[in-house]
């Protein structure tokens, strides 16, 4: 009996962590995507300008 209760508390604690190991992943990703997203942005004002520069 004291086994099970043992071994529940442990499964708790296993199901616990990756749910915290999951939320910091997507908070990575959605930081990483943001980041991803502000350098596409920056390239693309960069090659307008570039463009727009040759026609000059």
């Amino acid at each position: 009996m004291l086994f099970s209760c043992s071994s529940k508390s442990s499964k708790e604690s296993k199901k616990l962590f990756q749910i915290k190991k999951l939320e910091m992943l997507n908070y990575i990703k959605d930081s990483l995507e943001r980041k991803s997203a502000s350098v596409n942005a920056s390239i693309e004002v960069l090659e307008r300008q570039i463009e727009r520069d040759k026609e000059d």
